[in-house]
């Protein structure tokens, strides 16, 4: 089968529940007419990996869990070594609407007045036209704060900083496939600090989004007492390494 331009990489981790009905609306909306998919299974003791199969979806299994921005980062790997133009970025676990695809594409080809297309595409939950669940107050806090952080420092407004669904021109996603250019750990509005001061054109849309059904989220518990802390120095270390060290020159665009 011809190999498509956009591939939609969904890192999963246990998502076996998810999985069959996500796939199923994706059907629904023609996803597999302009896009490939491939999920990178990691380490799930469900069977994540074999319902992808079976949908007729591409398959990385990671032999030990290296969590979502480990996870996400191989699926980058993958598709600079397989030629993709174009990567979105989405959850396996049904919280991002398949509909969002076709949108975030048709503006990752979209040119401006100068002939000039996105880098990166975020699926907003802010902007006009979106539909959201309500979110917690702490998130909503974390939200505002990365949002005044980001307008300060990069001199950009980005409404939803902590977005997931996310389109990514290959220069983009090529960049995030190198050794030290990606917080596997936490990638999240740091790294979004980061494209923004290399000069990457990061532009918004409005996105579809629901509350997860089935299983826990990666921010469950008490993972976001450290999870606010974590992402304010890294966020932080990153302005400084880029415009107070002028560090990462080699991945700044013109």
């Amino acid at each position: 089968m011809k190999k498509k331009d956009l591939l939609v990489i969904m890192p999963a981790h246990n998502e076996a529940q998810n999985l069959p009905e996500l796939f199923k609306q994706m059907e629904e909306a023609g996803i597999s007419q302009m896009a490939d998919v491939l999920v990178i299974d990691d380490a799930s003791s469900d069977h994540t990996a074999r319902i992808a199969a079976e949908w007729g979806h591409k398959v990385v299994s990671n032999v030990f869990c290296l969590g979502y921005g480990g996870a996400i980062q191989v699926g980058y790997k993958y598709a600079v070594q397989a030629g993709y133009p174009y990567v979105i970025q989405m959850d396996a676990d049904g919280q991002h609407d398949p509909c969002n695809i076709a949108v975030i594409y048709k503006q990752l080809l979209h040119e401006d007045g100068e002939g000039r297309r996105p880098d990166i595409v975020l699926g907003s939950r802010y902007l006009e036209g979106s539909k959201s669940f309500r979110l917690s107050l702490a998130k909503r806090l974390a939200h505002r704060m990365f949002r005044g952080i980001i307008r300060l420092v990069a001199g950009q407004t980005v409404t939803d900083p902590t977005s997931g669904l996310q389109g990514l021109s290959r220069q983009a996603f090529s960049c995030y496939a190198q050794y030290n250019n990606f917080d596997v750990a936490y990638p999240d509005a740091n790294m979004l600090m980061q494209m923004l001061l290399l000069n990457f054109r990061v532009v918004e849309v409005p996105a579809i989004m629901y509350p997860r059904t089935w299983g826990n989220s990666i921010h469950s518990g008490l993972k976001p007492l450290w999870y606010m802390p974590r992402m304010l120095f890294s966020t932080l270390s990153i302005a400084f390494r880029i415009k107070v060290m002028k560090m990462d020159a080699g991945n700044r665009q013109a």
